[in-house]
């Protein structure tokens, strides 16, 4: 692998944020401690393309992880949000925004109705705190590898960065906290099915990512969450699909549009964020009337939330979602295709054994594995310095991936035939580099 291209102004602020800021970042991935360098202090994104504070330029497959699903500084969006802020910032009451996102949400998700928040990690809270007091259960099942924010009682076995970091196991967190979350194999239908044997009536809800993105790509297998479904409601309990991360990018109507809308089943509560802000800190949580109407002022289930429905926010998620027609994910699931084409020629042609798995249009590689990868066990299989290498000789042809092998690859509409080239050209090299990776050496 070729010697990091020097990044002076990005060292030099990265220097200041680690004075001032742990680890020099607000959210651990970002560090570029998985695979080591200085990670890139960004100044301008425009379209699929960002600029660091250096001035080069990169193509984008991380989109904010998620949110910019129409590329960054759309138009259309754009001058949404500078309507919005001329009105006002924050209110501190019901405006219209906030009742036109949740009305357009409701439009495409299988819920009834929603309530609007500021963080992937505040949906998940809530709706846990929700299904506890509407079943009168405290027990939570969530699946080893999926992220769902950094809750406590859903930190154990967690994917994102806490397997990217190498974490121990939910620091801060009571024994107590965790103490009624059971935590399964993904994809596992006898583990699942064990658990409600043995503790069934203490369980108030299943958790889990509609698609499993924070281990890297590990989709369900078919049938896997109607079974769930199926088997929560068999038991009493809920159903909480986490549609953070797929929730309006794979489909119109998420994941739930990939399998549930075709297999006639539903969640009783499903949770949103990233695409639904447009790229502003927004999200939700949403499902049954019955189910929400427990929550305060209607029911006794408090959640409340300061800059819930902020009205810029609200505002910059309702135009991207209105802005999300069928042509727009005719071109991301075009361009998704084409990256992964490119991505997998250029692997096998320098020989690195790999498995590209998708999830619609998000996908991720996993290194030097030749099975596909089922559950958290099998990602922590993979050869992930092969990674290392790769990501740093894309970075310094002008490519910018997620600095993590256990993170998805997200595309936009904006992707076009520049960006292929670009990466067309940065390929075969970051390929002979993964495939030259010398294995760290193992300390006891």
């Amino acid at each position: 692998m070729s010697a990091p291209h020097e990044q002076p102004e990005s060292q030099r602020w990265f220097d200041r944020a680690l004075i001032v800021s742990p680890g020099g970042v607000n959210s651990p991935v970002r560090a570029f401690r998985a695979v080591g360098g200085t990670p890139r202090f960004m100044v301008e994104g425009e379209g699929a393309w960002l600029t660091a504070a250096d001035g080069e330029r990169y193509v984008d497959l991380v989109g904010s992880w998620g949110p910019m699903l129409l590329g960054h500084a759309h138009p259309e969006v754009v001058a949404a949000v500078q309507e919005a802020v001329s009105r006002g910032t924050s209110f501190g009451t019901p405006s219209r925004p906030e009742v036109e996102l949740a009305e357009e949400i409701v439009e495409r998700a299988p819920v009834e109705q929603v309530r609007l928040v500021s963080s992937g990690t505040e949906a998940t809270m809530s709706a846990l705190r929700l299904a506890r007091g509407f079943t009168g259960r405290d027990m939570v099942v969530k699946f080893a590898g999926c992220y769902h924010g950094h809750v406590d009682a859903l930190l154990a076995e967690a994917g994102s960065g806490v397997v990217t970091l190498g974490l121990p196991e939910t620091p801060g967190v009571p024994a107590h906290v965790t103490a009624d979350t059971v935590v399964l194999p993904y994809n596992d239908r006898a583990a699942v099915e064990a658990a409600f044997a043995e503790l069934g009536p203490r369980i108030a809800c299943v958790i889990t990512e509609a698609a499993a993105g924070n281990m890297g790509v590990v989709p369900p297998e078919p049938g896997f969450n109607a079974f769930l479904s199926e088997t929560c409601r068999t038991h009493g309990a809920l159903f909480i699909s986490d549609e953070v991360m797929t929730g309006f990018r794979v489909s119109p109507s998420g994941h739930w549009g990939l399998d549930g809308a075709l297999e006639g089943w539903q969640p009783d509560l499903l949770t949103f964020g990233k695409v639904m802000g447009g790229g502003f800190p927004a999200a939700a949580f949403g499902g049954r009337a019955d189910v929400m109407g427990q929550l305060a002022p209607s029911g006794p289930v408090y959640q409340a939330g300061t800059l819930s429905g902020n009205p810029v926010a609200t505002t910059a998620g309702l135009t991207t979602l209105r802005l999300a027609d069928a042509d727009v994910y005719a071109a991301v699931d075009s361009w998704s295709e084409s990256v992964q084409s490119l991505v997998t020629g250029a692997l096998k042609q320098a020989g690195v054994p790999h498995v590209l798995q998708t999830a619609g249009s998000m996908f991720s590689v996993f290194w030097g594995v030749t099975d596909p990868v089922t559950d958290f066990a099998g990602a922590q299989a993979q050869e992930t310095w092969r990674f290392t290498a790769f990501f740093h000789a894309m970075l310094d042809a002008g490519v910018h991936l997620p600095p993590s092998a256990f993170e998805c690859w997200f595309v936009s509409a904006a992707h076009d035939d520049a960006t292929l080239s670009r990466m067309a050209a940065a390929l075969p090299e970051a390929a002979r580099a993964a495939a030259a990776a010398p294995e760290p050496t193992r300390t006891t």
